[in-house]
């Protein structure tokens, strides 16, 4: 929860704004303005606390804790690169009938990781969360590299991505918790992370899976010729361990105040603003007392005495997170007209680069193989060689969409309908490719428009959303995301990802989203992140 105002006023006089804005009259405090669907008390010690949290400043604690997030940000792409990077060395060694079915097994954990995680951080903590994620997907990634069988492999992937699929939802909840206001543009430079991380993947794995598996005309590939896969991912699972020791034992996380507010535990919510005060080198002047006196909002003194005590308890905190998978948070979402046309529009966009991302992502390196051969240059050196430098091109992406996000002629929704377009349109050259290099140069140019519109997308959508209801709308939006993520190795089953139907079919969806942002009503630049 950030800054707090309410909905337009009316759609007529202010179209331009977003669905979270409304002129807030004089004789209204910001302590008076109630969130309707949010606990009174809750909403006021909540900004209570951002208050407190904007006084402190970005300072060493925040610093640390961007470097450490990062690391979740970087996973969340590193190890669906892991999958499509190590696809065609399984394929050639365990000749399964559907390929493609890795790549289910990992969308399959991604889902059922973002669920359990992402509500479970409210019951359970943030801290214990943001931890454990990167230990689960350490812990299966190394034991992956054991799998005797395609089966095997599939359900070591469907468990690390169970893993990886918490990062998101649960390390931005903690990082915009302890975000000074001023600062909330740090979460779109996170971006840069992710983007790094299939560098560093293709790095990895350009002298590993280039000079230990078996090559793509291989007719006999066995364990012992094609290890590189195996060495590989227990690398990446040791990395993974690696930042997980660096989160455990040597960066000390503090429990969000506010999870500590929502569960009635006021005065740990004050002793861990005071303790980022102590670390940052400042002192906050929050007190219990600061936030007890939200307690007094209702004009009943017995509910003050009894109930709205209760409203920021365990039973409380789980009783809202529940409200958000309601009918009554995704009505609010279709209330109006305008309102309504925004949610679907942003779901459509995120369901079908949802489904074009991995269709075309995931088998990048199996396309590359395929196509060496027939060009008479298949050797798996050269297929992560390029990889590797089609993954380079994706850091300076994700630079360039923070950058012109802020430029006024084009904002979020002309950069983003722009990337987006112009990804679907390289999906498309790549197919006019007579030679490796050729193909190489279109994957290049569609890694660094992909990342732009990557970079925009994680910024854009939560901005368009009404506060109250920004859970429920980024749950909408990514529930549509993974749903059509599982479909895509379903369509490179019977699609056939030796012909050239699922690069149509993904170059299509990522034009259609394009255009389909044109039309979005709310243009966010330049307005208060809400």
């Amino acid at each position: 929860m950030t800054s707090e105002h309410q909905s337009p006023k009316s759609e007529s006089t202010l179209p331009n704004t977003l669905p979270n804005e409304k002129i807030i009259p004089a004789t209204t405090s910001e302590d008076e303005t109630v969130i309707d669907g949010v606990d009174p008390v809750y909403a006021a010690k909540a900004r209570v606390l951002n208050r407190a949290i904007q006084d402190i400043g970005m300072g060493k604690y925040q610093w640390q804790l961007f470097f450490v997030i990062g690391f979740g940000w970087a996973q969340d792409n590193l190890w669906p690169i892991v999958t499509s990077l190590i696809l065609t060395p399984i394929n050639n060694e365990f000749h399964p009938s559907h390929a493609p079915l890795l790549t289910l097994s990992q969308n399959i954990g991604l889902l059922a990781g973002a669920i359990f995680w992402g509500f479970g951080c409210d019951i359970f903590g943030r801290k214990w969360g943001f931890n454990l994620t990167l230990g689960v997907t350490s812990v299966f990634g190394m034991l992956a590299s054991s799998s005797p069988n395609f089966a095997a492999i599939g359900v070591f992937a469907a468990l690390w991505s169970f893993g990886v699929g918490g990062n998101l939802p649960v390390d931005s909840a903690i990082f915009l918790e302890f975000l000074p206001q001023s600062h909330q543009y740090l979460l779109t430079i996170l971006s840069v992370f992710w983007a790094f991380a299939q560098l560093l993947a293709s790095l990895i794995a350009w002298p590993i899976l280039g000079n230990l598996t078996c090559q793509q005309t291989d007719t006999d590939c066995t364990r012992s010729k094609n290890m590189g896969w195996r060495y590989f991912v227990i690398t990446m699972g040791g990395l993974a361990l690696v930042m997980f020791f660096i989160r455990f034992f040597v960066f000390h996380i503090y429990e969000s105040p506010k999870y500590f507010m929502g569960k009635g535990r006021d005065e740990d919510a004050v002793r861990i603003v005071h303790e980022v005060a102590r670390r940052n080198g400042k002192e906050s002047s929050l007190t219990i007392e600061d936030l007890r006196s939200c307690e007094t909002l209702s004009g009943n003194p017995q509910e003050n005495s009894i109930d709205h005590k209760q409203d920021s308890n365990a039973k409380k905190a789980i009783r809202r997170k529940l409200e958000q998978v309601n009918g009554k948070h995704i009505r609010s979402l279709f209330a109006t007209k305008k309102l309504a046309f925004s949610t679907s529009m942003i779901m459509v966009v995120w369901a079908f680069i949802g489904l074009a991302f991995p269709l075309y992502n995931a088998f990048i390196p199996f396309t590359l193989a395929t196509k060496g051969a027939e060009f008479g240059d298949s050797s798996t050196y050269i297929t992560y060689r390029n990889a590797c430098i089609i993954a380079v091109l994706g850091v300076p992406g994700a630079v360039l969409g923070g950058i012109l996000v802020e430029v006024r002629w084009i904002g979020r929704k002309g950069t983003l309908s722009l990337s987006t377009l112009l990804t679907g349109i390289f999906i498309y050259g790549s197919t006019t490719a007579k030679n490796s290099n050729s193909l190489l140069a279109w994957n290049c140019m569609y890694s660094f428009f992909s990342n732009v519109m990557y970079a925009v997308l994680y910024a854009y959508t939560p901005e368009i959303f009404p506060t109250k209801d920004r859970g429920t709308g980024n749950a909408l939006t990514a529930t549509a995301n993974r749903v059509f993520g599982i479909m895509a190795p379903l369509i490179a089953i019977f699609a056939n990802l030796e012909t050239a139907a699922p690069v149509y079919t993904s170059g299509a969806l990522f034009i259609a989203a394009a255009l389909v942002v044109l039309i979005l009503p709310y243009e966010s630049r330049g307005k208060a992140s809400l």
